[in-house]
């Protein structure tokens, strides 16, 4: 029994897209993107611990936890090539995912990023992990990614709390691996105009952590640019930039052996 969620369940699917969620997020946020897949393509949402069908486990708070943690996950999944995408925190699991199953010899073939700044850019440390509850709930309101129903409910926002502490722990103190190898897949990268934490100038770095193809799409919006009517603007450009990869595979593969 997996943990991941499978909108459409296929037994022999063409490709995978594995989606990873932003911080004191869960999975549920990117579940539209199914509804823009194509027929014989399969979605995975994974849910780190602590939050959807795994809330009663405890998160986990360094970014090797939680890549090992969803590598055991893909376990399983791997017959089929796999894209990937994050958001945010997200963003970086899916860097780090896709570095190790480079390293495995089993590489993804797509990876899309957004609303994080490129490995190779080290931003001074927020330490959001430590504000008081009121501090913590006032930054992510103001980022736009927590709805206001939470606050009514008081069990659930404890939970998105200490998901959001440990989830901002993980990425305040995650620093790539200096002697990381470029990933050898095409990268796509995701920017709101007005995100003060990774506007399309930051996002740009993503483009020195391959050796293939990098291009930068830009949305009016701030952090969570893709709520609301962006949203199947986004899932739309994404199944474009991630069919467009998926064609090329073979020539990549052949270059590769």
């Amino acid at each position: 029994m997996t943990d991941l969620i499978r909108p459409r369940p296929l037994t022999n699917p063409d490709f995978r897209l594995v989606v990873f969620h932003h911080a004191a997020g869960s999975s549920s946020t990117y579940f539209g993107l199914s509804r823009h897949m194509p027929p014989n393509a399969e979605m995975l949402l994974l849910d780190l611990p602590g939050r959807g069908k795994r809330h009663r486990q405890r998160p986990e708070s360094t970014m090797e936890g939680i890549v090992g943690s969803v590598l055991r996950d893909l376990d399983g999944f791997l017959d089929r090539p796999l894209a990937l995408f994050g958001h945010s925190l997200g963003a970086v699991i899916a860097f780090e995912v896709a570095a190790a199953l480079q390293a495995r010899g089993c590489p993804a073939f797509w990876l899309g990023v957004s609303g994080r700044q490129g490995p190779s850019h080290v931003s001074a440390r927020r330490g959001l992990q430590d504000l008081p509850d009121p501090a913590l709930i006032a930054e992510l309101m103001a980022l736009g990614g927590m709805p206001e129903r939470f606050l009514e409910v008081p069990d659930f926002l404890e939970i998105v709390l200490r998901n959001a502490r440990a989830d901002f722990a993980a990425i305040d103190h995650y620093l790539a691996d200096p002697a990381r190898s470029p990933l050898d897949l095409p990268v796509t990268a995701f920017a709101g105009r007005q995100d003060p934490w990774a506007p399309p100038a930051v996002m740009e770095c993503w483009g020195e952590e391959t050796t293939r193809s990098f291009s930068l799409h830009e949305y009016d919006g701030g952090h969570f640019y893709f709520m609301g009517q962006t949203f199947p603007v986004l899932a739309d450009r994404v199944m474009e930039e991630i069919m467009a990869a998926y064609s090329a595979r073979p020539a990549l593969c052949a270059a590769v052996s």
